[in-house]
């Protein structure tokens, strides 16, 4: 009820009344049963707006820092995130991994709508990079539909160290179902997980028309904070 009445009543109208945002194949998420949304990630308002235009629920795993701000302002950002439907998940690795995998297989399980971000963190410079292979190991464990979807121009909205969004339009690009029948039980494979995480990254980039760069977001990342210590 909570996260109807955020999304209907409170933040939803707002939000969609300012941004506008535009949306192409709003009709390949099927009305029902349990579905995967893989992204590309660009801003941190990406997890609110995919949410706001789907009419079905939308659980994301997002990072569990996001979760764990003190006084007013972190009981607020954890207020909003759980009105917007992310479920906290440690990204550390490890058994971490294992319990993000089995926090997406429930929500599956559920016949719910998860919504995952491919490259694991946001891209730190607008473009698509390598995507992690825990979404194939999900995609074939569950055995459930996977929808590439991208999102356009939500960096120039809201960039990454801004905690305040700008308002513009932005917009959002559904692609059709992916199909990876082909490799069931074969997810313990790892040619195969990073043969069908790649089919999804090459999807996403053709939807979303990004620059491809065939590295991990995260490793940008630690390169760029340990040349500026």
């Amino acid at each position: 009820m909570f996260y109807w009445i955020m999304k209907n009543i409170v933040i939803g109208p707002l939000l969609l009344s300012l941004f506008r945002p535009w949306i192409i194949g709003l009709e390949n998420i099927p009305k029902t049963g349990p579905v995967i949304l893989a992204s590309n990630h660009l801003s941190f308002i990406d997890s609110v707006f995919l949410p706001l235009v789907v009419p079905r629920r939308v659980a994301f795993l997002a990072k569990s820092d996001y979760f764990t701000g003190k006084g007013l302002k972190g009981w607020a950002t954890r207020q909003f995130l759980t009105a917007a439907g992310q479920l906290p998940i440690d990204r550390s690795g490890g058994k971490a991994s294992e319990d993000s995998l089995n926090t997406g297989l429930r929500v599956l399980g559920e016949g719910r709508i998860l919504g995952i971000y491919p490259e694991g963190t946001r891209s730190p410079d607008s473009r698509l990079y390598r995507g992690r292979t825990g979404v194939a190991r999900m995609v074939l464990e569950s055995g459930v539909t996977v929808i590439p979807v991208a999102m356009i121009d939500t960096e120039k909205a809201m960039p990454t160290g801004t905690r305040i969004p700008q308002v513009r339009r932005i917009g959002i690009v559904i692609g059709t179902p992916l199909d990876f029948t082909r490799f069931e039980g074969m997810e313990g494979d790892r040619f195969v997980l990073r043969s069908v995480t790649d089919e999804l990254m090459y999807e996403l980039q053709r939807l979303s028309t990004q620059e491809y760069v065939d590295v991990y977001a995260s490793s940008v990342k630690e390169k760029r904070a340990s040349l500026s210590r």
